[in-house]
């Protein structure tokens, strides 16, 4: 995994500015606090034993606001986890910036596509986030276990 960060202003809003970083596995517990804190719910992802594991933080003003994970699917998809942002820092771009961010990365890995799904009753930001960044629904199905229909998004990169 490599390391890198980039570093872009957000507006007067914020107070500062913001940092994504590829981090690796040694950041586990700052993501699972995030994860708590964003989700209220104790499991990231069901492993993190996968090929092309891509593992982002974000921080603002040094403090960490947000994570998105993600890793290969299949040879040309590159699968979005997880990710999140503190409710404070919601709505200031930190999301898109962080999707961006992996999008980038996975584009220089070879990968032609990016997916991810979304729950749009429980998280309706990420239905809207989709749709803007030039996502489409590729599936659509019912998930028992969440009580909410769950969505496939797919853009190419």
């Amino acid at each position: 995994m490599m390391e890198s960060s980039i570093h872009e202003t957000i507006d007067a809003n914020t107070g500062g500015g913001i940092d994504v970083r590829v981090v690796g596995l040694d950041h586990l517990d700052v993501i699972s606090r995030l994860n708590h804190e964003i989700f209220r719910e104790d499991r990231v992802i069901n492993t993190f034993e996968r090929e092309d594991l891509l593992i982002l933080m974000t921080f603002v003003d040094g403090s960490p606001v947000g994570f998105k994970i993600g890793y290969k699917e299949d040879r040309f998809t590159f699968y979005s986890a997880k990710g999140g942002v503190l409710p404070a820092f919601r709505g200031r771009g930190i999301a898109t910036l962080m999707l961006d961010r992996m999008c980038e990365i996975v584009k220089a890995w070879g990968y032609r596509c990016i997916a991810y799904d979304s729950f749009p009753n429980k998280h309706p930001g990420m239905t809207v986030m989709g749709l803007k960044e030039g996502f489409v629904v590729t599936r659509a199905d019912y998930n028992p276990t969440y009580s909410d229909f769950r969505l496939r998004f797919e853009r190419n990169l």
